[in-house]
């Protein structure tokens, strides 16, 4: 299958979970991610707010520990800002949730964890994200190749084999609502 036929289907799979299924499974992988030492020990972790009913990763932000970095669309890169529970937030370019043009930047090389969102991820480390080349982009760069990255989806979206292209980057793990899958 295609990557846009693929792509169209799970979104569309993911986006009719009742509201009650989606918000347990969500729960269920971040209590995986809350007991994995790759998480646990880090200090700076890069996440992103649910969009069009992704895993959502709300319930880890009550950890005031770590300092949060989350992705504003600037251009065809994403720019990372530090952001805490209950600071603003606005809806940008595509209608996703991020931190204020204010917030503070983070640089990468202070990062020690990148939760990646994804559409589907595979049994290789491979994600199918949105088409728009993002996080492709971002972890093609040499200071994300040292950092852990740890792929966001359901269970149902965890495939054998995905198509991938060229400048698809490979993850270091997979984390679902059902277990964690490391790979590197």
């Amino acid at each position: 299958m295609e990557k846009v036929d693929l792509r169209r289907k799970l979104i569309k799979i993911r986006q009719s979970l009742p509201v009650e299924e989606w918000r347990e499974k969500s729960d269920r992988l971040c209590s995986h991610l809350h007991s994995l030492p790759l998480f646990t020990q880090a200090r700076t972790v890069l996440a992103y707010f649910s969009f069009r009913q992704e895993p959502d990763l709300t319930p880890l932000l009550t950890d005031t520990e770590k300092l949060w970095g989350f992705p504003r669309c600037v251009g065809k890169s994403l720019c990372w800002h530090s952001w805490k529970r209950g600071e603003p937030l606005c809806k940008g370019l595509y209608g996703i949730w991020e931190p204020e043009p204010e917030a503070p930047l983070l640089q990468l090389k202070e990062v020690d964890l990148i939760l990646v969102p994804a559409v589907a991820c595979d049994q290789r480390g491979h994600r199918l994200g949105y088409g728009g080349g993002f996080y492709d982009r971002m972890l093609s760069l040499s200071e994300c190749a040292s950092k852990p990255t740890i792929g966001i989806v359901f269970e149902f979206a965890y495939l054998f084999k995905l198509p991938i292209d060229q400048w698809d980057n490979s993850l270091h793990s997979v984390c679902t609502d059902t277990a964690y899958h490391q790979f590197s």
